[in-house]
C-alpha cells in the first residue's frame, strides 16, 4: 500500500524481509534515544524480543506486521503477536516524529485490531511507558486499560512502565 502525506510517499509493508527486526530496533533508538533518553539497554531489549518472535515463527505462522517505508528507510511500525491461541500482544508501535499526528496510527491500530478479532483473538496486552502521551490516548480511546504499572530505570532515565490490556 502506498499512501499520499503532505506530498510524502510512504509504503507501508506486511510482510517481514531480512533486515526488518534490526530496522525496527534501530528506529526506536532513532525515536526513544533523543526523545526519552532511552539507553543501549533499551534497544538491545527491543531487539531481543523482534528475535525471540521470529524464532517461534512471528509473523508467517501468527500475528502480524506493518512496516511504514519512505524512500526505502524504516520510518514507522506495528506489530501483533499471537502469545497463546486467545492472546495477542501489540509490540513495536512507533513512528518517527514527521509520521505522527496524520491518523496513519490510528489508521494502523485499527488494522491491527480487525486482524486480532479475525484470528479468533479475545485479548490484546501491550506495555509502554507513561510518558507517551499520544499513544496513551490513542491506546485509551480504543478501549484499552491500564492494569499495572512500575517504576524503572534499566533503560536510562526513571520511567513509569505501563501494562496494557484489552477484551476483544
Amino acid at each position: 500500500m502506498t499512501l499520499a502525506l503532505d506530498r510524502d510517499q510512504i509504503q507501508i509493508r506486511r510482510r517481514l524481509r531480512p533486515g526488518d527486526t534490526r530496522a525496527i530496533a534501530e528506529l526506536h533508538r532513532r525515536v526513544y534515544g533523543p526523545e526519552h533518553g532511552m539507553n543501549d539497554d533499551f534497544v538491545a531489549a527491543v531487539a531481543a524480543t523482534l528475535e525471540q518472535a521470529v524464532a517461534s515463527g512471528w509473523p508467517q505462522d501468527a500475528g502480524a506486521v506493518w512496516i511504514v517505508e519512505q524512500d526505502g528507510r524504516t520510518c514507522g511500525s506495528l506489530a501483533l503477536t499471537a502469545e497463546d491461541e486467545r492472546r495477542g500482544q501489540l509490540r513495536w508501535f512507533v513512528f518517527e516524529a514527521a509520521l505522527r499526528g496524520r491518523g496513519l496510527g490510528r489508521s494502523l491500530l485499527s488494522e491491527l485490531l480487525a486482524t486480532a478479532r479475525d484470528a479468533g483473538m479475545q485479548r490484546l496486552e501491550l506495555d509502554t511507558f507513561s510518558a507517551l502521551d499520544t499513544a496513551a490516548r490513542l491506546y485509551r480511546g480504543v478501549g484499552f486499560e491500564v492494569v499495572s504499572e512500575r517504576g524503572r530505570s534499566d533503560w536510562g532515565p526513571r520511567i513509569v512502565y505501563q501494562h496494557y490490556t484489552l477484551a476483544l
